[in-house]
């Protein structure tokens, strides 16, 4: 077995992870994929070799598994240990959500990095802690091994400050009460990969739709993020699977001040009950709603295709036009019938949808004289962190 590139992305209860080997200065090759899911209760570990094979699986007992993230990590490092023989771990690369306005590219975890990334716990409360909980596991079990911290937010820090800010006092700004957007690592890659397959557009004005259970949408100019349609949280924006999205904050006010709602409770309404999940009163996953013959499923994908168009010309109008509309991520991959919705309102935009490549998943699925272009660009937010560690580790042989 080849040395490894280790890919980590913890949330609260799962551990998902990567193993890739460079296969020249900046590319890298899936070896295997997998998750730790269910930390502390029904916990299901689970590898995958690149082409789907099973390699690799354990269900535990309720309560009788890992009980914390140092436990779920130390299942995945023995099953790696077993999978890799006398390869080693070369570097290992983290999803972390927040950044900051200080991190605008991946960054060496050092002490003094961990505890800038620790202040930056109160503005992602529920995405950093969990992030980080496996960085300190990780340098017990593989000592002296590079860790990289590859942050969604810092595809964005280009914004101009119209982008970034809100209307409230400046000194909230200077305080980090600002737009930082997230998905920037599936955005990268995402206008890493049109520099392969159509440079053209790469080089032009694209809006990128990540759409899965996790939603948003970016104006990419040139390579460089514009704008996006989340702002201070990864609530803001196209409704998700279960998050709320945009909501006027006066909503805010009348549930904690007219309902008495505490902040616990409304930050479990818009992240947990919310979204498609909460508009169809059924399934947050979209193929559920598909399925459905429900007239509340039908209301929640209108509500979801409705925001999206929206969202398109807002996106086209603060880049001053569009050449190609980018559809990612599980439902933006894999629903031909919200790729169809979404652009049978865009004929203004110069869409022009080719129906059967769309319900065929083709990578470009405008008609061939669609003024603006529509293609299906499939995401690896881990491959971008493998690349991220892997010029890591090239930055620190050159030092």
């Amino acid at each position: 077995m080849s040395d490894s590139i280790l890919v980590l992305n913890a949330g609260s209860s799962s551990i998902k992870f990567s193993v890739q080997t460079p296969t020249g200065p900046d590319t890298v090759r899936m070896l295997a994929v997998g998750q730790i899911e269910g930390i502390g209760t029904h916990t299901h570990f689970i590898a995958k070799s690149a082409d789907g094979a099973v390699l690799a699986e354990t269900r535990w007992p309720d309560g009788a598994g890992p009980a914390n993230h140092d436990a779920a990590l130390h299942v995945i490092s023995e099953w790696l240990d077993g999978f890799l023989g006398d390869a080693r771990v070369l570097a290992v690369g983290h999803r972390v959500v927040h950044g900051g306005s200080n991190y605008t590219g991946p960054v060496a975890i050092t002490p003094a990095v961990m505890a800038k990334l620790r202040e930056l716990v109160p503005l992602a409360p529920l995405h950093q802690p969990h992030n980080l909980a496996p960085i300190e596991a990780v340098g017990t079990r593989y000592p002296g091994v590079l860790q990289v911290a590859c942050f969604d937010t810092s595809f964005h820090r280009g914004h101009s400050f119209a982008a970034e800010a809100f209307a409230i006092p400046y000194k909230f700004y200077e305080q980090g009460v600002r737009r930082y957007g997230f998905h920037g690592l599936s955005y990268e890659y995402v206008s890493r990969r049109l520099l392969e397959i159509a440079p053209d557009i790469a080089h032009g004005k694209v809006v990128v739709a990540h759409l899965g259970n996790g939603a948003s949408m970016c104006a990419i100019s040139d390579g460089a993020s514009v704008e996006s349609t989340m702002g201070f949280t990864a609530l803001d924006g196209l409704a998700m699977g279960t998050r709320s999205g945009q909501l006027d904050p006066g909503v805010l006010l009348h549930l904690m001040g007219s309902l008495g709602m505490t902040v616990p409770e409304v930050t479990r309404l818009l992240y947990h009950e919310s979204g498609l999940k909460g508009l169809s009163g059924i399934s947050s996953d979209m193929r559920d709603l598909e399925q459905s013959a429900d007239p509340h499923a039908a209301a929640a994908i209108d509500y979801f295709v409705y925001a999206i168009r929206k969202q398109v010309g807002a996106l086209a109008a603060a880049m001053g036009g569009i050449d190609a509309l980018i559809f990612t991520a599980g439902i933006g991959e894999n629903s031909a019938n919200v790729r169809r919705r979404v652009c049978d309102g865009l004929q203004w935009l110069g869409v022009d949808l080719d129906g059967d490549a769309n319900d065929h998943g083709a990578d470009v699925i405008s008609a061939p004289g669609s003024r603006t272009r529509v293609m299906i660009v499939r995401t690896s937010e881990e491959t971008m962190i493998a690349l991220h560690a892997l010029e890591a580790m090239s930055a620190e042989a050159v030092a």
